[in-house]
């Protein structure tokens, strides 16, 4: 334990490893506590910095390109990754599956670089053509433009494609590819499941983890209603500042009324993270309606670790969990990941 930890809540020292302190240590010296207090300009600038404090490289098998796509009479800037190795041995059930990735950030800050890494890392390990789209971000650009244009990549990637699509998010891209779901599951059968890393769906603020873990490392509560606000229209905010808990499906999917038809669904928790409840709450909603999804809860890890699945061994395990259910759902061979 690092005196580090006399800054936050006294439950964090058991809750959270020796590990996991350095890790939050070393993301506060870039992108600190009070950084969503800061002008937007600022945010991002203290983003990038952490991104390229936490980049890992490229894996020696993993070929990239940028490409600008059309879709739905939108641009929006990809970047593809491809891996010669699978290429040349195809699996039969990889060989024409896209996983579509749309990064984190709360819908303010993140692009194309700050999840090059993670996206990289996961076609070596799934073999996958990967997708990463850049949307829109607020609040220049408000809801529902980084909406519209998660569904014009995915629509584009069905088009161009005609495989199967798995999706995949974190944080604000997870909240993205499972709205995107919703909206797409009448339309398209192409969409054979989808992966939520610690995603906010929009739970009720005032319960559960929301409330335990107000004041967690590396995302609070103050934190998530900044970033949901951010996003909303001068209409949806004045609504959104009257009560705190969205009830907009396009903008919180657990508001949903019909969870009949969703993609198989595995969705990641973080133990110390407000939005722990959402992934929980969401998997629940869909086996309700007679769908497969597996709720992964994730001990000891805070909001973020993805960046941490280097150092970390709880993050690292995690992630190969992240990567097996991906293959799970590339394979059609539903089992329990919690066992594996």
């Amino acid at each position: 334990m690092t005196q580090f930890a006399s800054n936050y809540p006294d439950q964090y020292r058991t809750l959270l490893d020796k590990e996991v302190w350095e890790y939050i240590e070393r993301c506060d010296r870039f992108y600190p506590p009070d950084t969503a207090t800061r002008p937007i300009s600022e945010q991002r600038k203290i983003y990038t910095n952490l991104c390229r404090e936490f980049f890992a490289g490229y894996p020696d098998t993993v070929d990239v390109e940028d490409q600008v796509i059309e879709q739905n009479g939108l641009d929006v800037s990809c970047r593809f990754y491809t891996n010669p190795e699978s290429r040349q041995s195809p699996d039969a059930k990889t060989e024409n599956t896209t996983l579509v990735y749309m990064h984190g950030g709360g819908f303010v800050v993140g692009d194309l670089d700050s999840h090059d890494d993670i996206c990289a890392q996961l076609c070596k390990l799934t073999g996958l053509r990967v997708v990463s789209g850049d949307y829109r971000l607020s609040p220049e650009h408000r809801h529902p433009a980084a909406l519209l244009d998660t569904i014009a990549v995915i629509e584009w990637v069905i088009g161009q494609y005609e495989g199967p699509v798995v999706l995949c998010g974190d944080s604000a891209g997870a909240n993205l590819v499972c709205t995107a779901a919703h909206q797409l599951r009448h339309v398209h059968d192409n969409i054979i499941g989808q992966v939520l890393i610690y995603p906010g769906l929009g739970g009720d603020i005032e319960q559960g983890s929301y409330q335990r873990h107000a004041a967690a490392p590396c995302l609070t509560l103050e934190d998530v209603v900044f970033f949901t606000g951010v996003r909303l229209t001068d209409e949806m905010l004045a609504e959104y500042q009257k009560s705190p808990t969205l009830k907009d499906k396009t903008l919180a999917p657990l508001h949903d009324d019909d969870f009949t038809r969703l993609p198989p669904t595995v969705a990641f928790g973080a133990e110390c993270d407000p939005l722990c409840d959402d992934a929980f709450h969401y998997c629940d909603a869909v086996t309700a309606a007679g769908g497969k999804a597996q709720y992964i809860h994730e001990p000891g890890l805070v909001h973020g670790y993805l960046r941490a699945r280097h150092s970390v061994q709880a993050a690292t395990e995690s992630f190969n969990c992240i990567v097996n259910s991906i293959l799970m759902l590339v394979s059609n061979e539903w089992h329990d990941l919690n066992e594996s």
